[in-house]
């Protein structure tokens, strides 16, 4: 029998080294000439910048948080706490650090063709993947053998993992499309030109934040997903010990585990899944058809045919009930892939959906806007019904642990995952530093196909990432019903039905605040933009120089002051909602926000990236190409869209996974001390 605990602590390491080495061949690679390395110093500075005033800005929450849990709860879930905040914080961090060093080298390397800007373009957004899954297998791992695997301990490092990974998106999401949204209404659609274009003074503020948003908020994101899923499915590996395989006994977080093996299980899945990850990626490469994506889906193909052989091997060993749990990794596995097709279908410029979109824009931007609402409506349906497809399954294969094993099997392939997803802004920084650096055409033709590309990544990893919130949620809510010991949830309870109203209206409201935020940086975006377009002599002629740093400060000043309330909500809520009306209407409420959340999610993110590829499409030359009508109307609707797939969509995983997490935290508390008022 493999020892896991040796298993996972040589898999993350593994992962890390990997990472390192990646790190290593991106910076060896040539940076270009002195334009070049100006441009992209100045996105680096940028995104350095907001970063650590981001991080210092949640220094005091981080603080009190940690003294609360220590006094309320215990040393060690506060200890754990404060570990998962450093660790996702450092993988969203290092995954910037390389992202803003490798746009410009990839750049350069498009001069010597697309299969060199690819390999680089991968390699530097997968050190983004490989440390994410390093630090969080390391992290788990470690403490599980730290605390001698009391596991309700280490429930506070996903909360700690989770409460980052809500700012770094709601930060991230706020400063990324208030830039984005304020250079293209400005540059785009009253100026007339180009995307990138040197003379837009938003246009170093829009490729900062591709890296603070879609790489750091992404890596914060994945991560902790990856460490709950895999904490939530050991939580519920202590029921399965005790029933079998049928597992969901009500047990509670803290009952024992140290030497359980359903409680190592997923930790088995997760260390494979990292190994799979490594090997995967070898596979990325662009054959003689010069079809981007279908280098990335060679690379997520053998990283899922390596998953599913390895899980079966370890299952195979581990008894009579082991090979019961291989079916549940299929359909993690399984889950994943599909969600990546029918993602790139509703997306990719290729399909219907997103042609369709382009084709309204002929009419107006009021057809495009509703084109765009329909197709990212309709794209909730197979999502959905893939995710209770994988239940059902999954549940009749072993009990509430195998829907747990599921969700940690999929979460076992972020590496890869987010790889494909960081590689999305290094091709987009790229593209913006040929454009601003006046390099060839035919360079700037291979950054347009890569970043083209990027979109649909973006948007796949996004689905993705929904997806796994959904499941992982779901093991959170299975083990907080463990925790407060809940068996049913009665939907003719008044308190039960109290909490599914709030919860089913948490994501609304997050999201308004999230959308209302984007549109008031963006506000003070275009306000400087057009300021200057009106008083730098010659800046449209090209002769004056835009004050880059002046708009880099907006948005990050801006997105920093909106993040309090999303926050509070996020972790106010569902405490208020457990002390007032008792733990029923708590649950209650973690059903209502995974339903609603996850709907919504996939509706926001699907709707903005086809409205984001309908342009592209537009401006590849369809309908009238740039400057026609159409584009016009497109870029309304992509303008719509921005703040939708990038910043409120995507932060509705975390509010899902931080809402159940402080739950559980929190969980035994709340039985003890409700009011239980109704």
């Amino acid at each position: 029998m493999i020892d896991v605990v040796i298993l996972s602590m040589v898999a993350g390491f593994l992962a890390l080294i990997y990472a390192a080495y990646l790190a290593m061949r991106v910076i060896k690679a040539s940076s270009g000439n002195d334009k070049m390395r100006e441009i992209s110093g100045a996105i680096q500075e940028g995104a350095n910048a907001f970063l650590m005033r981001q991080y210092k800005t949640l220094v005091p929450v981080v603080v009190i948080l940690t003294a609360v849990i220590a006094y309320g709860i215990n040393t060690n879930t506060a200890i754990a706490f404060l570990a998962g905040v450093i660790a996702s914080a450092i993988a969203g961090y290092i995954g910037m650090q390389v992202s803003v060093r490798s746009n410009v080298r990839v750049a350069e390397a498009a001069k010597d063709g697309l299969a060199k800007a690819l390999s680089l373009s991968f390699g530097g957004g997968a050190v983004t993947g490989m440390a994410l899954v390093g630090l969080g297998l390391i992290g788990v791992t470690g403490f599980y053998v730290y605390f001698a695997g009391n596991l309700a301990s280490i429930i506070g490092f996903g909360f700690g993992a989770s409460l980052i990974s809500l700012f770094a998106r709601v930060g991230g999401g706020i400063y990324t499309k208030a830039a984005d949204v304020g250079a293209d209404l400005v540059g785009k659609v009253e100026k007339g030109i180009p995307e990138d274009d040197p003379r837009n003074p938003a246009v170093i503020a829009d490729n900062v934040g591709d890296n603070v948003g879609d790489c750091a908020g992404m890596a914060a994101d994945v991560f902790e997903s990856f460490v709950v899923t895999v904490i939530a499915a050991m939580l519920l590996g202590v029921g399965a010990a005790a029933v079998g395989t049928g597992g969901g006994a009500p047990g509670g977080a803290a009952a024992g585990g140290a030497n359980n093996l359903f409680v190592q299980i997923p930790l088995a899945i997760a260390a494979i899944g990292v190994i799979s990850t490594i090997i995967g990626s070898l596979f990325v490469s662009v054959g003689k058809n010069g079809k981007i994506m279908s280098a990335f889906y060679k690379g997520l193909l053998a990283s899922s045919i390596v998953m599913l052989a390895g899980s079966y091997f370890y299952l195979s060993g581990v008894g009579p009930e082991g090979l019961s749990l291989f079916a549940p990794v299929i359909m993690g596995v399984v889950v994943t892939v599909l969600l990546f097709l029918v993602t790139e279908y509703y997306t990719g410029t290729e399909y219907k959906p997103v042609r369709d979109v382009a084709n309204a824009a002929t009419t107006g931007a009021g057809t495009n806007l509703i084109s765009g609402l329909a197709v990212g409506m309709e794209a909730t349906v197979v999502p959905v019904l893939l995710i209770i497809a994988a239940i059902i399954i999954s549940f009749k294969a072993a009990g509430l642990f195998g829907v747990a094993l599921a969700a940690a099997s999929m979460l076992s392939l972020s590496g890869i995952v987010i790889a494909i997803d960081a590689y999305g802004p290094i091709t987009d920084n790229a593209g913006g530093i040929a454009e601003m650096s006046g390099l060839p055409e035919k360079v700037r033709k291979i950054t347009d196909a890569l970043d083209a590309v990027g979109n649909t990544t973006k948007a796949t990893t996004k689905g993705y990432a929904i997806g796994g919130a959904a499941l992982g949620a779901l093991a959170l809510f299975v083990a907080f019903s463990q925790e407060v010991h809940i068996t049913t949830i009665n939907l003719l309870s008044t308190p039960v039905v109290i909490g599914l109203f709030i919860g089913a209206l948490l994501p609304f409201i997050f999201s308004s605040l999230l959308m209302l935020a984007v549109g008031r940086a963006a506000f003070g975006i275009v306000e400087e933009v057009r300021r200057q377009f009106r008083e730098i002599k010659g800046l449209m002629e090209g002769k004056g120089r835009p004050d880059y740093a002046k708009c880099v400060d907006i948005s990050a000043s801006m997105a920093l002051s909106q993040l309090a309330l999303p926050g509070a909500l996020a972790v106010l809520v569902p405490l208020l909602v457990g002390f007032l009306f008792g733990a029923a209407a708590l649950g209650g409420l973690l059903a209502g926000v995974i339903a609603s959340g996850l709907m919504l999610a996939i509706m926001m993110t699907t709707s903005g990236a086809a409205w984001d590829n309908a342009k592209k499409y537009i401006e590849q030359g369809n309908y009238g190409g740039k400057g026609s009508d159409a584009h016009k109307a497109a870029v309304v609707g992509d303008t719509v869209g921005d703040p939708l797939k990038d910043t409120a969509g995507p932060a509705l995983n975390a509010l899902i996974k931080v809402v159940n997490t402080v739950s559980l935290v929190f969980g035994a508390i709340i039985v003890a001390k409700s009011l239980n008022l109704v």
